[in-house]
């Protein structure tokens, strides 16, 4: 029942992105983004509440300004975004100042992982939505975060014997490996198509190198969302997507990559 579940949703989100991201420009798709990082950033808020008071007004903040990374003329991107991190840090030890230390600096620190783990990580995707051949070159980097994550979970099923971290019990390593090949071969057979059809001139060796590092880091990023679950000791971010649970749980590992995605991906 599980498995139907998770594949169900799987097969009625999954054209939803493709519309997404074939149809709409690069402003529809920094929206898409933002509401979907509001959704992230409120499940993790929820999460870590059992251990401290966010500062949600912030994050919640945080999560529009994707919707206007694109509005920024692209010479002056680089220092706002800098600039932004040291922003947001004064921000939150001021509110220590306003609150008479009702907020402190446990609050504010989950408050700044939060935001940089969700919003700043997946803030990459829409940079690399807006690069030349974007519209590429972004399915790279979902095919290494949900492709990995498909192969994982079929192959773990299927022969997974050996257990890799009790912070994820149910994760294999012949699923890890699995998810690996698997990610790498789907990228194969759409670089062959990009370069078919696409006049792309796109290296397979180099995509087998992208491929393996996003993958090893998706997985990463995978297990440090579970390792906050574990902490706060829950099994799923939110029940909003059924069997997948949260939006974060969704886009753990997608996000997590995405800012190598975004160094990589520019190379080529």
């Amino acid at each position: 029942m599980e498995s139907m579940k998770r594949i169900t949703s799987g097969l009625l989100g999954f054209p939803i992105v493709v519309l997404i991201l074939l149809i709409g420009n690069i402003y529809v798709v920094d929206i898409a983004l933002a509401i979907i990082a509001v959704f992230a950033i409120d499940e993790y808020f929820n999460a870590v509440s059992k251990v401290s008071k966010p500062v949600r007004w912030l994050g919640y903040l945080s999560c529009a300004s994707i919707a206007f990374v694109h509005l920024v003329p692209a010479e002056n991107l680089n220092l706002v975004v800098t600039l932004t991190v040291p922003t947001i840090l004064i921000i939150l030890f001021a509110q220590i100042i306003i609150t008479d230390m009702k907020t402190n600096f446990v609050d504010i620190a989950y408050t700044f992982v939060g935001i940089f783990y969700v919003v700043f990580f997946m803030m990459f995707i829409a940079f690399i939505n807006g690069m030349k051949n974007g519209k590429i070159l972004i399915w790279y980097p979902l095919m290494a975060a949900w492709g990995t994550d498909v192969f994982a979970y079929m192959i773990g099923k299927k022969i997974g014997k050996h257990k890799f971290s009790k912070i994820s019990p149910k994760k294999t390593i012949e699923g890890s490996i699995g998810g690996l090949i698997g990610s790498v071969l789907m990228a194969l057979c759409y670089t062959y198509i990009a370069n078919t059809f696409w006049n792309m001139q796109i290296s397979y060796i180099y995509i087998i190198g992208i491929m393996i590092i996003l993958s090893l880091v998706g997985q990463i990023g995978d297990f440090a969302a579970s390792s906050i679950k574990r902490y706060v000791n829950i099994k799923d971010f939110s029940n909003l997507i059924p069997g997948h649970g949260g939006m974060l749980d969704r886009i753990d590992s997608l996000i997590f990559l995405s800012p190598f995605a975004y160094i990589l991906l520019r190379l080529i």
